[in-house]
């Protein structure tokens, strides 16, 4: 019997979270189907990728959240 996976599994394989048995399974595909494994490659090139997006807040909504703070610690 041919096991086929979603895009969903194949991403949970990527982030570990599969059980020792889907994981086997998934491995297993992925040996015999070359697409799945360049989804797969794909999927660890973006959760890498994304690994190194630093964001921050402009200056703009600091400023902000500063004024509201200091009005609101007036009220009180």
């Amino acid at each position: 019997m041919t096991q086929t996976f979603t895009c969903d599994e194949i991403l949970r394989y990527a982030y570990n979270e599969l059980n020792e048995t889907e994981n086997k399974l998934v491995e297993d595909a992925m040996m015999y189907d070359d697409e799945l494994l360049e989804f797969y490659l794909e999927c660890v090139d973006m959760k890498m990728a994304l690994n190194q997006v630093q964001m921050q807040p402009s200056v703009k909504s600091v400023q902000r959240i500063l004024a509201y703070s200091d009005n609101y610690s007036r009220v009180y």
